[in-house]
């Protein structure tokens, strides 16, 4: 068979930062030719892991560090960084001080002088053993071909250090998410009365002279009806009707449903469809946390599943929804019964008392000044995504397809 190119004179990676085109090509070796492996003093059992300590555990589960200890005769000390393998789960991680491993299942990996640690964890990731089931993994990893430049020409570092400022912007820009998602769940609390009370600690400008808002009972605001099944065989792409079901309320919404991701093509005559502003509350869920859920339809005729329950008001319904997940969820709580599966019945939720406020405009400011923050979320959201695609797509052009 005739060779190629790059087994002849080595493979060289699609994308090369350009004091480094004429470099040539790249060094391949086995793995197993590039590393040494540490042997832990001691493995921390599952059971022992605190919540904090003194000394990081590192295992083979998604976790950078998933959990602490205090016991020092399991440190392990080494020439820092050392890439961590999971055995079983194929995870690369990058230790870069001392920690405890965790259970069983991890390799601890010491690249030898030709190669870089962090150009290892990278290298790793760009081209990831293929897991196989719950199996151990060390003995094909050991036989993986890696491609590599020389240590001393400086492309080793400049490729780590550019993915890891990649990965600074997007961990920045994941820190700005969490605080936008915080700042929505505390502008929640405040822009809702506490239980029993009617004046809320946050309130706009033009409606602070306006009063308290009305102590009411669900039952007294409107009607509570329940939605009816609709099976996965009924569910088409190009289903006549948008339909909502009731797992989805927990992977797909929010608490507005402006886009409806899935269609059904059952008769409409079996259904019960929308109203717009139908406010969702699961009738059922794993949990009383989950069960405390809920969605404001924005549109008429969308087919609403089994299991949901269906709050018709006069009241504006995103409103009514964020308030449902931002204050009553410790009502809905008390209420709901059922351990394996809790249950919540239109009877236990008509019970449920909120405050109203008496103007709908003060209703309508509170769902516009939410839904502004959510479209933010979404955004940033979308952009996070975007730089996690933007690296993976670098990673396959900074590495040789070659790499085994």
């Amino acid at each position: 068979m005739k060779k190629t190119e790059a087994q002849k004179h080595g493979p060289v990676p699609r994308l090369r930062f350009p004091e480094f085109r004429d470099a040539g090509p790249w060094e391949v070796k086995r793995l197993g030719e590039l590393i040494a492996t540490i042997t832990p003093p001691k493995k921390i059992q599952t059971t022992d892991y605190q919540s904090s300590g003194q000394i990081p555990i590192i295992d083979q589960s998604p976790a950078d560090i998933c959990g602490w200890t205090d016991d020092e005769t399991a440190l392990i000390e080494a020439d820092f960084p050392v890439v961590i393998f999971g055995d079983h789960s194929c995870v690369v991680k990058l230790a870069d001080s001392p920690f405890a491993q965790g259970a069983d299942g991890i390799k601890i990996l010491s690249p030898s002088e030709e190669i870089g640690a962090l150009f290892l964890f990278r290298s790793l990731q760009a081209n990831p053993v293929e897991q196989k089931g719950y199996n151990r993994h060390f003995s094909a990893l050991k036989e993986k071909l890696v491609p590599y430049p020389r240590e001393e020409s400086g492309e080793q570092e400049k490729i780590a250090d550019f993915l890891t400022s990649l990965d600074d912007l997007i961990r920045a820009e994941g820190a700005r998410l969490a605080a936008l998602q915080d700042h929505k769940r505390g502008l929640m609390q405040r822009l809702f009365p506490r239980p029993n009370e009617t004046v809320p600690r946050l309130r706009f400008p033009e409606f602070r002279n306006a009063g308290p808002w009305d102590l009411k009972r669900l039952g007294e605001i409107g009607t509570i009806v329940k939605g009816k099944g609709i099976s996965k065989s009924d569910i088409a792409p190009d289903g006549a009707l948008p339909c909502v079901r009731y797992g989805e309320l927990y992977t797909v919404y929010g608490e507005i449903i402006r886009e409806v991701a899935s269609r059904t093509d059952a008769d409409p005559a079996d259904l019960v469809l929308s109203e717009e502003g139908d406010v969702i509350v699961p009738a059922s869920g794993e949990t009383k946390e989950d069960i405390a859920t809920a969605s404001c339809v924005t549109s008429a005729g969308v087919a609403l599943g089994g299991d949901l329950n269906i709050l018709r008001t006069p009241l504006q319904g995103c409103f009514l929804a964020y308030y449902i997940r931002g204050n009553l969820q410790s009502e809905i709580s008390k209420v709901a019964q059922g351990d394996s599966v809790v249950h919540l019945y239109p009877t236990q939720l008509e019970r449920l008392q909120l405050a109203v406020p008496p103007l709908l405009a003060e209703q309508q400011e509170i769902a516009d000044c939410l839904s502004s923050l959510d479209e933010l979320i979404r955004a940033q959201g979308e952009q996070i995504e975007t730089l996690k695609n933007y690296k993976h797509g670098l990673m396959q052009q900074l590495f040789p397809r070659e790499a085994g």
